[in-house]
């Protein structure tokens, strides 16, 4: 249970977007810490895409990527293809007006939650401001689907608070560099009636859950989704909740995703190799 203080809690992208899906998934995982037997497959595709992330962070800072690329053949080849694909973006020879971070960190409080987000590298300006975000899975079909993921809103929208810089000049761009025969990205532009809709969103979210913590507090389990709803089907907590069981047929169903896959902690991960 959580304390009966009252305290800021930290949030991310990955519990606004199973916030917003499943408010009673959400207790599970990150009120009573929850979790599902450990998937030796994914676990695999974490650490791949955890090391890709070291690797991007290394290169960004300048660091010798060599005996890294000659241990790892996958590593190589996503980084050889990256590497042709988009050249600009690994050019760090930039002037001194121009800002670049990898890992960058970024919070912002709203209500009695404090959001936080890391970018996977930050490129910054004048007039401009890039947020770059590395994904080691195949390019996602559906671009509307993406956009609606509280990442993409998320991200923009902590920038925009936390800078001087207005949200039509920031934008959000996604490099997959696991799709087909090379790289391919999806880049988001902003706006300020997205990032208003955004705020509302934001506030709307965080009045209810609130409230629903209230209740918590008294007892009483946060919300489901509705009988009939298709989350349930691939839920690790379905059987918890009396819906019906997760099997492993209803996961391959599902597309790759990231709804509830918190940033990497590089310092974490840096630790165990």
């Amino acid at each position: 249970m959580l304390s009966t203080q009252t305290q800021i809690l930290r949030i991310s992208q990955g519990q606004l977007n199973l916030l917003e899906r499943c408010p009673r998934q959400f207790q599970h995982t990150y009120l009573e810490n929850l979790n599902a037997p450990s998937d030796p497959a994914h676990e695999e595709k974490q650490t791949s895409g955890s090391r890709f992330h070291l690797l991007m962070q290394q290169q960004e800072l300048g660091l010798p990527i060599h005996s890294i690329l000659q241990a790892d053949p996958q590593l190589q080849s996503w980084m050889t293809a990256f590497t042709h694909a988009a050249p600009e973006v690994l050019n760090t020879a930039t002037d001194h007006q121009t800002f670049r971070e990898s890992e960058h960190y970024r919070t912002l409080q709203v209500q009695d939650y404090l959001l936080t987000v890391i970018y996977d590298l930050l490129i910054a300006d004048h007039q401009q401001a890039q947020i770059f975000d590395w994904k080691t899975y195949p390019k996602p079909e559906n671009k509307r689907n993406l956009a609606q993921n509280w990442q993409t809103r998320l991200y923009m929208y902590v920038l925009a608070e936390t800078s001087e810089y207005l949200p039509e000049n920031i934008s959000m761009t996604y490099w997959f560099v696991q799709s087909g025969s090379k790289p391919q990205n999806i880049k988001f532009t902003y706006n300020n009636t997205e990032h208003n809709k955004t705020a509302k969103k934001l506030n709307q979210l965080f009045t209810q859950l609130t409230t629903w913590l209230e209740h918590y507090q008294r007892g009483e389990l946060l919300p489901q989704v509705t009988v009939s709803s298709k989350a349930c089907d691939y839920c690790q907590f379905a059987t918890l909740c009396k819906r019906t069981p997760v099997t492993e047929t209803s996961i391959n169903q599902v597309l790759p995703n990231f709804d509830t896959i918190e940033e990497v902690s590089l310092e974490e991960f840096k630790s165990e190799i």
